[in-house]
């Protein structure tokens, strides 16, 4: 990576404003998406972690606030909207449209990193938006509450959970036998829902990097060298 190029941004989509970090390499192989949850926020200190270790394999990284100033206050009291999966996938929704419009980040191929509640709107806009998102990790997600939308999903899906997540690790399980296109469940050994244990979260992006570069295609030259980055293996593959 020669060099990289940092924004703050506010975009604006139905009415609403969300607040965005974006940090864009140069070159970049791609845009990855951080689609939070459980009302978290652009300033989480997971997925900033993980989105600058994405940014050193020249992925591109926006994080943005699914919810308004005012809907975050409010979720904080009573949690309202963190499981409102509708209203975060229609703000992730309206998010991939603004991008369609931007030229300096349309031609660049998307991914998307959804994190608990976040995983469940990332696979339902990867359903409806099966042109324009190219490949899908989740982080300790719950990808069960995607719904019917998992059987839609044509995007390579990798979903990472660690193997002290007992309850998220069931749920997923079983919801993955609905999706239908490439996936991996990849075992973190031990770690828990929040991957703090030492070196755990390193794990979680070494594996995203491998993911996303392996399945969002090159928007230039075929001739550029790749990063290197660790390999992904077989179907529910602990590590």
């Amino acid at each position: 990576m020669k060099s990289s190029r940092h924004q703050t941004l506010n975009i604006t989509v139905g009415g609403v404003t969300l607040p965005a970090l974006l940090e864009r390499p140069d070159p970049a192989l791609g845009l990855v998406l951080f689609v939070h949850g459980s009302g978290s926020s652009r300033f989480s200190p997971r997925n900033q972690q993980v989105a600058r270790q994405l940014n050193e394999q020249a992925l591109s990284t926006l994080l943005f606030d699914l919810l308004s100033e005012a809907e975050h206050e409010q979720d904080k009291l009573d949690g309202r909207f963190r499981f409102d999966i509708d209203l975060l996938s229609a703000r992730l929704l309206a998010v991939l449209d603004w991008l369609r419009r931007e030229p300096k980040l349309a031609a660049l191929p998307v991914g998307l990193f959804g994190a608990s509640t976040g995983a469940a709107a990332a696979l339902i806009a990867a359903a409806e938006r099966p042109r324009q998102v190219r490949a899908v990790v989740s982080r300790g997600g719950r990808v069960d509450l995607a719904g019917d939308a998992l059987g839609r999903v044509r995007a390579p899906v990798l979903i990472i959970i660690g193997t002290l997540d007992r309850e998220v690790y069931r749920l997923s399980r079983t919801a993955s036998r609905q999706i239908t296109t490439d996936y991996e469940l990849r075992l973190i050994a031990g770690a828990a829902h929040l991957f703090e244990e030492p070196g755990k979260l390193e794990e979680v992006a070494q594996a995203a990097a491998a993911w996303f570069l392996r399945h969002l295609p090159e928007p230039e030259a075929e001739a550029r060298p790749r990063p290197a980055v660790t390999g992904t293996g077989p179907r529910d593959t602990p590590q």
